[in-house]
């Protein structure tokens, strides 16, 4: 078995942007994952360690959202904080990831979806997600104007994200999107959080959004948040994103 240290050569990119939010593609990718190395969105732990560090304790109970075959919840051990919990929707990469990392019995990977999170409300102080979002809306023909079946999905994923963390809790969420992008959707005041922002890594800048339960946004915020709520709605009855390729930029990044 691979070392969790061993580099990866970049997976083959799906044929369609819409596969990325779809986990027979994901099942697929991963079908070898147990034997290779880690593939790391958006950087390695490394690159971001000094903007997550500080929010964290090392008594935190922290949550991995969409952990795929990152190294990041072992990096996290390593690192000093031990209560881990890592979730993903693909059972092949999860059963993978428990093989990885048998000989650290603390980690803990359970297959789950992120819109609809299977753990009693207030049960983490910390939710981390890397790309997991970029994912589910890669679909999307248009980022400018993400459809209401997009705005829902990420709404199902904030409100379980609000949900689990407990007050002053801290939700993380590193993306290649930028605040015109996804400002927007963090912004809803249902969620009870604030929000802050800066980048991280050199050449190509990726985002680093942080929110702390119980505290508020800023009112151009929340004017951001607004635009959201008055040019989408939920959808009446369970729907998928849409599949278009106009809009090809996870290509370009080589995710």
């Amino acid at each position: 078995m691979a070392s969790p240290r061993t580099p990866v050569s970049p997976p083959e990119l799906p044929e369609r942007n819409l596969q990325y939010s779809q986990v027979q593609y994901w099942d697929q990718r991963y079908k070898d994952a147990a034997d290779s190395g880690p593939y790391e969105w958006f950087g390695d732990f490394a690159s971001f360690r000094a903007l997550l560090e500080p929010e964290l304790c090392p008594e935190d109970r922290i949550l991995v959202l969409g952990c795929g075959n990152s190294a990041l919840s072992y990096e996290l051990f390593l690192g000093g904080f031990p209560n881990v919990t890592s979730v993903d929707y693909s059972p092949v990469v999860v059963a993978a990831m428990r093989l990885r990392y048998a000989h650290v019995p603390r980690l803990r990977w359970e297959t789950m979806d992120v819109r609809s999170l299977d753990f009693p409300s207030r049960s983490f102080d910390v939710v981390l997600e890397k790309g997991t979002l970029d994912a589910l809306l890669a679909g999307e023909p248009d980022p400018w104007n993400v459809s209401s079946e997009g705005v829902h999905t990420v709404d199902q994923v904030l409100s379980e994200v609000s949900r689990v963390l407990v007050p002053g809790g801290r939700f993380v969420s590193m993306t290649s999107a930028g605040p015109h992008f996804r400002i927007r959707h963090y912004a809803q005041p249902r969620y009870d959080w604030s929000l802050r922002h800066t980048t991280y890594s050199s050449g190509f800048h990726f985002h680093f959004y942080i929110m702390h339960k119980g505290r508020e946004l800023s009112t151009s915020q929340l004017a951001l948040g607004a635009q959201v709520l008055s040019s989408s709605s939920p959808p009446a009855s369970p729907c998928f994103l849409q599949d278009s390729d106009n809009e090809d930029f996870l290509r370009t990044i080589q995710l």
